[in-house]
């Protein structure tokens, strides 16, 4: 997945669940121990490229079982 600096991580989520034809509320990003969330940006995580999250069901109410990674690569 292509992503700018600006990108959030609601849209990297409703980009990723969209493509999957999933409910994006139901999802978070993970990387590694640490949940992403909102309005935090690319360049604000300090993601760079060959970065690996993954998309995982929300633990505080997410319903779904289905688990996705999300490879990034910078634009």
């Amino acid at each position: 997945m292509e992503l700018e600096g600006d990108n959030t991580v609601n849209e990297i989520i409703e980009s990723a669940a969209g493509y999957w034809d999933m409910n994006a509320g139901a999802y978070v990003l993970r990387r590694g121990k640490n949940l992403l969330r909102g309005t935090a940006t690319v360049a604000d995580m300090g993601l760079i490229n060959d970065d690996i999250v993954e998309l995982i069901p929300d633990p505080e109410g997410g319903s779904l079982s289905a688990k996705g990674g999300v490879h990034l690569q910078d634009g």
